[in-house]
């Protein structure tokens, strides 16, 4: 048993693993600048009840109760929010808009092909490919909420399965994930650790993991990243709830961008 898991480190180790990531990094980054990717967003406007008139924006967005229309070139629609999987886009030529809901709260999200954003990106950074940082954890299934705070100082109770155990450093290290899709197969965890705020973002970071297998969860931390909040100030990012403020150092993954 010890030989295949020294023959498994090496295999990780030996070329294969390093270059996955490095490829799983170039994706991340190729979507950050990719036409409407996060990167674009310049501006975010909350709505208040009744007619809306956006600065700049040839359209105005009306908010009755929970229903958003929009009234453009003389026709008028109803607009999906995010919330809904796959919220309604007013084209505005080089730009963009749709619903976000928050909550209670709905506004318009503005994106922007010459977004100064996109221009003046400078790239990602990245601690070096960690073998080490590829846990395999055991997974406790307990079903429940947890609650996950948001910039906007919002606190929304999101369904989660369970929480990952493992050791890092000679601790003892638990995670709580979410479930963004109740009938999805992948685990979100929102964390910060040791090197928040001076090495990484300091509001945390992220991480996807596959659906446990036979209890078993692998966490690879060398895919963790930063969330929008760290681009644009035109988001509104969940942060780490308190479970998963980790008392050891994470040197893996994504660092700071800029000054964030």
């Amino acid at each position: 048993m010890r030989a295949a898991t020294l023959l498994c480190f090496w295999l990780l180790a030996a070329g294969s693993y390093p270059d996955e990531i490095r490829a799983w990094r170039a994706e991340r980054e190729a979507a950050l600048k990719a036409d409407w990717g996060w990167l674009s967003v310049t501006g975010l406007f909350w709505l208040h009840e009744g007619a809306n008139q956006i600065p700049g924006i040839g359209a105005v967005f009306r908010l009755d109760h929970e229903t958003v229309t929009c009234q453009q070139d003389g026709r008028s629609r109803q607009l999906r929010p995010d919330t809904s999987g796959s919220p309604d886009i007013v084209r505005l030529g080089d730009r963009q808009a749709y619903v976000i809901q928050r909550g209670e709260r709905f506004g318009i999200r503005l994106k922007d092909l010459h977004s100064p954003y996109r221009r003046q990106f400078t790239g990602l950074r990245w601690f070096p490919v960690d073998p080490a940082y590829r846990v395999t954890a055991r997974f406790v299934q307990q079903p429940g909420k947890l609650m996950v705070p948001n910039i906007l100082g919002e606190i929304q109770p999101e369904p989660s399965p369970g929480y990952a155990i493992f050791r890092l450093h000679g601790k003892e290290v638990r995670l709580y994930p979410v479930l963004e899709d109740p009938a999805g197969k992948e685990l979100f965890f929102i964390f910060s650790d040791l090197t928040s705020r001076k090495e990484t973002y300091g509001a945390g970071r992220f991480l996807d993991a596959r659906a446990p297998e036979d209890g078993k969860v692998i966490l690879d931390f060398n895919e963790a990243y930063n969330p929008p909040c760290a681009f644009t100030p035109y988001a509104t990012c969940p942060l780490p709830p308190a479970q998963n403020r980790l008392p050891v150092r994470i040197e893996a993954g994504e660092l700071r961008y800029g000054n964030h």
